[in-house]
């Protein structure tokens, strides 16, 4: 079912020209989640439009998500499928946050500064 789910994830992302869509497998570094998908928009509409997208997609396809959240600012918009956890972000809210690099960390490797 994952896998099914990411592809379609994929899918709802890329059919509006989401951006810099990375996938990131997080399960050794996470008990809460697998994997970790990332996408950029261009402006609040487009980030919206992207994570609403996700979740119509997936909805139409039986995958209810357990939340979704940030659809009113735009900025960053999160959908929560549990296993899979979907970002759209703005471009700049995504560099300073820099989600990849946290993730990407192992755990005893992370400064705290």
């Amino acid at each position: 079912m994952s896998a099914a789910l990411n592809e379609l994830i994929l899918e709802a992302l890329d059919d509006l020209k989401g951006k810099d869509i990375v996938t990131l497998d997080v399960r050794e570094l996470s008990d809460v989640m697998d994997t970790l998908i990332i996408a950029s928009g261009t402006s609040n509409r487009h980030v919206k439009s992207l994570a609403n997208n996700v979740v119509e997609d997936a909805k139409h396809s039986g995958h209810q998500p357990l939340g979704v959240e940030g659809l009113e600012s735009g900025e960053w918009a999160l959908v929560d499928f549990g296993d899979i956890v979907v970002h759209v972000m703005l471009e700049q809210t995504r560099s300073f946050y820099d989600l990849e690099k946290l993730w990407s960390m192992e755990p005893g490797s992370r400064s705290e500064h």
